[in-house]
């Protein structure tokens, strides 16, 4: 407990300084700011050293007391603390502020707000902070008049506010006497509620529950139920279910109650059936089938069960994508790999199997993925390279495409509201998927309120939505290896927090990875042979989608992240010295960076204006920095030290591509057809001889582990069974002894489901990159 404070506001708005914060939902209001950042989120652990704030401000609240509130029967560092309060002050900062003015450091005791506190919903006033010289008596409420045009009080007006001050002070404490009667009479006359079996608190009042969820979950299995799809009417959902008796999935149908689900059709032994979509009129389902030797056809089955009918097939592809059109009688897919190729958007007629490309200019380099028509159907829109992509917009007939995202982001899934205006939306964020609801008329876009959501599906006619709940936890591990088998993993710094991107530098010591361990996303670094050196790495907030590159004497990282108003950036940090520089990159939309054959040489791959993503290599010694070289097409790059060449994959197709260290486009040659995946284009390293370590999963194995070596022969071991890799990377020991992998320690999705509200009111601008950075 926390001593000499008094209880915390009731109210849920409060007025901090010239900020509102809403308790409830942790969002901080700041006025004056760009429209993009005015609001902000803070984190479950900064709202509560807020809250222990707001119990007394102006007086000083110590570290110890802080820790002994927010972070409860845990041993926390000081650097935790330190990230809350850094999150408070960017929370309340202006755009040409830093917001110490709101919060003060107390050197090694702890920290004071500096600013008057109102609670919005009674009026009643938290007496503002005295200046420093001046010591107040205990408990005074001391008003400030309203100063002048030049900013002071003149002196006659403070000689009668002296004269006064009593009979002021005496009013106020009346009233406040008054409106403490008529709210003692209001609760003298509420009902008594029916004691709980949770207990009282310290307070008196009754423990009622934790708060309702906005949403239920209609499956609660140990598994993964997945790529939800709702009937018309939105009763009913379908879904992709694996199942522990039988190596695959199947698709299931059940009530968006908690009745019991049933197959929509049997599947047979060594097959799966994915990728469920409900017809218009709700009577039929079409999915996709995928058996032994990268077969796949997609199907049609009633709703109700029974015959099923086959429509097209789609051997070796991935990424498939499909929907029906508005009136049922047709199919529209995205690109297409495999044995069908095909390069942009088709219809496909069901009844003739006469397939017609849509008419509209595809980008040489980009897979569409997943095209929707309105309910109305007078657009469609789909995903750009959903690996680093965007939503795109075009006329259900054709035409040009309109761009309605620009973030180059991880896209979960995505549907259209039966306005045919609003679109619902998961992408990654930080440690996590989140779901969001775009107006594509004015470009506007707000959370939609769900942590750890995805692949949301609603329905043509009540707007229900049904998505994918997924609360997974990855955990750091070492994984022996021997004669290139993988040995059992070893835990490394276990914590309740999300781990990932593991990177260890090339002296095989130092190691950094993201996490959200301290309650902030964020960077940490340790030294191997020091476990107790780890510690968060300040000054920077990364990037999910790219993992860090060490300088070759391993001194320094080269690491993707975001400044204070949401840009990309590429910071260079020196994590033993805790230095962390924004190095000034001649490119808009910085992706990736890793160093070339010396730090003196940088490569990047980024967005450019015509939304096309090349790798280019810098020297920096000038400045600006000088391009040497560049390449299009190319999705994620790796430097291989021994060959002196850098590896790279494409968004155009799966597999591996080789480049000298000069980008010499002579030099270019496949080293893998297939492997990576475009999918998993993210999971492998360069291992110390010049092969490359990827790791993929199966129908038997979680987590396989195989070595790509051009013209060798392909071998695969099961490196872990059970628990899934994390998609985002990981790395090798130098001397290729073990790997650094991120896998799940707790993992499992179910399905959830909810009635979506009005449309909203515009909060955040969906073209600035702002709109993604959500604190958690």
């Amino acid at each position: 407990m926390i001593s000499n404070i008094s209880e915390p506001p009731s109210a849920d708005v409060v007025r901090i300084g010239s900020c509102t914060v809403t308790l409830s939902s942790r969002e901080v209001t700041v006025p004056g700011a760009r429209r993009v950042r005015r609001v902000r989120r803070l984190t479950p652990k900064a709202l509560g050293v807020l809250k222990a704030l707001l119990r007394s401000p102006g007086a000083v609240v110590t570290r110890d007391e802080l820790f002994a509130e927010v972070w409860p029967d845990t041993l926390p560092t000081n650097d935790v603390l330190t990230q809350a309060v850094t999150q408070l002050r960017k929370a309340f900062a202006s755009d040409d502020g830093d917001g110490t003015a709101y919060i003060e450091t107390i050197a090694k005791t702890g920290y004071r707000l500096l600013v008057p506190v109102r609670m919005l919903a009674d009026e009643s006033v938290v007496p503002a902070p005295a200046e420093p010289d001046v010591a107040p008596a205990a408990n005074a409420v001391t008003p400030v008049p309203a100063p002048t045009a030049t900013g002071a009080a003149p002196a006659s007006v403070r000689s009668r506010w002296r004269r006064h001050r009593r009979y002021v002070l005496l009013a106020v404490g009346l009233a406040m006497l008054v409106a403490l009667l008529v709210m003692a009479a209001l609760l003298l006359q509420r009902p008594s509620a029916e004691p709980t079996s949770s207990g009282v608190l310290e307070d008196g009042s009754r423990v009622i529950g934790s708060p309702q969820r906005p949403y239920r979950l209609i499956t609660a299995t140990a598994g993964f139920e997945t790529y939800p799809t709702l009937s018309p009417d939105g009763s009913q959902v379908a879904y992709e279910a694996d199942s522990s008796a039988r190596n695959g999935s199947t698709v299931k149908v059940q009530t968006s109650g908690n009745a019991p689900a049933r197959l929509l059709a049997e599947t047979p032994d060594g097959y799966s059936d994915r990728f469920p979509n409900w017809s218009p009129n709700g009577r039929d389902i079409a999915f996709a089938r995928f058996g032994p030797g990268a077969s796949c056809e997609v199907l049609i089955a009633s709703a109700t069960g029974g015959a099923v009918r086959h429509v097209t097939r789609c051997d070796g592809t991935e990424l498939l994508s499909f929907d029906w059109t508005p009136d049922g009688r047709g199919l529209v897919f995205g690109s297409l790999a495999g044995a069908h190729a095909y390069r942009g958007i088709r219809v496909l007629d069901i009844a003739s199997g006469r397939w017609t490309p849509l008419a509209y200019q595809v980008a040489e380099d980009s897979f569409d993925y997943a095209p929707r028509y309105s309910p109305d159907g007078r657009w469609i829109v789909f995903v750009r390279n959903p690996q680093i992509g965007d939503l795109w917009r075009l006329p259900a007939s054709g035409g040009v495409p309109e761009q309605l995202t620009a973030d180059s982001a991880e896209i979960r899934g995505w549907a259209w509201r039966s306005d045919s205006r609003h679109i619902v939306f998961g992408r990654r964020v930080d440690s996590e998927s989140r779901l969001y609801e775009l107006d594509t008329q004015n470009r506007t876009l707000r959370d939609v309120g769900i942590d750890d959501a995805q692949s949301p599906a609603v329905s043509r006619h009540n707007e229900m939505l049904a998505f994918v709940h997924r609360k997974a936890q990855f955990g750091l591990f070492r994984v022996p290896l021997k004669d290139g088998q993988p040995g059992q993993p070893q835990r490394l710094f276990p914590s309740n927090g999300r781990d990932g991107q593991p990177m260890l530098a090339p002296d095989g010591r130092q190691l950094v990875f993201t996490s959200d361990r301290s309650g902030n996303y964020g960077l940490w670094w340790a030294d191997l042979t020091r476990p107790d050196s780890l510690r968060p790495v300040e000054g920077l907030r990364p990037e999910t989608r790219q993992a860090a590159d060490w300088s070759p004497d391993s001194t320094h990282l080269l690491v993707s992240g975001r400044d204070a108003q949401a840009n990309p950036v590429i910071y260079e940090v020196s994590p033993r010295d805790e230095q962390v520089v924004a190095l000034p990159v001649p490119v808009a939309q910085p992706l990736q960076a890793l160093y070339g054959g010396d730090s003196d040489h940088v490569l990047i791959v980024d967005r450019d204006a015509r939304e096309r993503l090349r790798l280019s290599l810098f020297d920096r010694r000038q400045s600006p920095w000088r391009l040497l070289a560049s390449i299009d097409g190319v999705s994620q790059a790796r430097f291989d030290r021994s060959a002196q060449r850098v590896l790279f994959t494409r968004l155009s197709a799966g597999g591996l591509w080789s480049v000298d260290a000069q980008l010499s486009t002579g030099s270019i040659q496949q080293v893998s057809e297939d492997r990576p995946s475009r999918w998993r284009y993210r999971t492998w390293t360069v291992a110390r001889d010049g092969s490359v370590d990827y790791l993929s999963n199966g129908a038997s194995c979680a987590t396989l582990f195989s070595r790509i070596n051009a013209g060798a022969t392909r071998t695969e071991h099961c490196l872990d069974v059970d628990r899934l890799s994390a998609g985002n990377g990981f790395s090798a020991q130098p001397d290729g002894s073990a790997l650094y992998v991120a896998l799940a320690v707790a993992d499992g999705a179910d399905i959830g489901v909810m009635p979506l509200p009005e449309a909203p009111v515009a909060v955040f601008s969906a073209v600035s990159n702002a709109l993604f950075l959500k604190g958690k």
